[in-house]
């Protein structure tokens, strides 16, 4: 106790509760599993980015012998993504749900099974559509290679704005509950949009972009939101509760001599 023990107490005990309220450690604990949870979020939405980016651009390089992504987009997806995006996912709130679950021991990965199961599904469907824009996008839309790589750049980062709200729920399929209490992810959800309206429309030879038509633009956020259903249907999906990594362990050989 921090008001009523004595100095010998606090010196020899591992958590001392200043007010002499147990009530506190229950709020402790709630905003540590949320911290925690929003680390996890963040990790997944910024290894779907990763992965998905590098796949396309790696494909497409060997491939065609050129990027879809040029540098300055990566570094524009990376600059909302990283920031603005992290920080929509990390001002998340504690939920009454938190405290439902056991707690995480401390040898368990922080990257857990279910968020392998998220990542990739929605890293195999952006590189899936993008590489098929890549491919066919002149031909299906009759387009010019120019348009069709600013219709994979705003269709990458639409992807990324509507995973967002994937993002938001781990395992629960309702992704918007709860969302109204959350201004600042909505106003960040906001801004990205505005953002990259800008940068396609108005930035062209920065962003080596051209302007899109509204029925070019409702392909692009069609194709983005599907990851919406996506999101709700692969958590119908089980996955194990051993960690997929366990798996690979490797067995220690003694040299004798």
């Amino acid at each position: 106790m921090g008001i009523q023990g004595t100095e010998v107490a606090k010196e020899s005990s591992d958590i001392v509760i200043l007010d002499d309220n147990f009530a506190s450690v229950t709020t402790v604990v709630r905003w540590g599993r949320c911290v925690y949870n929003n680390i996890q979020k963040i990790i997944q939405f910024q290894l779907t980015v990763n992965v998905a980016a590098l796949v396309i651009n790696f494909v497409a390089a060997i491939s065609a012998g050129e990027v879809p992504l040029t540098a300055v987009q990566l570094l524009w997806v990376n600059l909302i993504m990283d920031t603005l995006g992290a920080l929509a996912l990390a001002t998340e709130r504690p939920t009454k749900e938190l405290m439902d679950k056991p707690p995480v021991g401390r040898t368990e990965p922080l990257i857990t099974n279910i968020m392998w199961r998220n990542l990739l599904s929605q890293a195999l469907y952006q590189i899936s559509v993008l590489l098929t824009l890549q491919f066919k996008g002149e031909s299906i839309f009759d387009v010019s290679k120019k348009v069709n790589d600013t219709l994979i750049f705003n269709t990458f980062v639409l992807c990324q704005v509507f995973n967002e709200f994937n993002a938001r729920k781990l395992e629960m399929k309702n992704v918007f509950e709860g969302i109204h209490r959350n201004k600042l992810f909505l106003g960040i959800i906001g801004v990205t949009i505005v953002l990259q309206v800008v940068m396609v429309e108005f930035l062209k030879r920065f962003a080596n972009t051209e302007r899109l038509d509204w029925g070019q633009w409702g392909v692009c956020i069609g194709v983005a939101a599907a990851s919406w259903p996506i999101g709700w249907i692969v958590k119908c999906i089980p996955v194990p509760e051993k960690p997929v990594f366990s798996y690979l362990k490797w067995k220690n050989f003694k040299c004798r001599y």
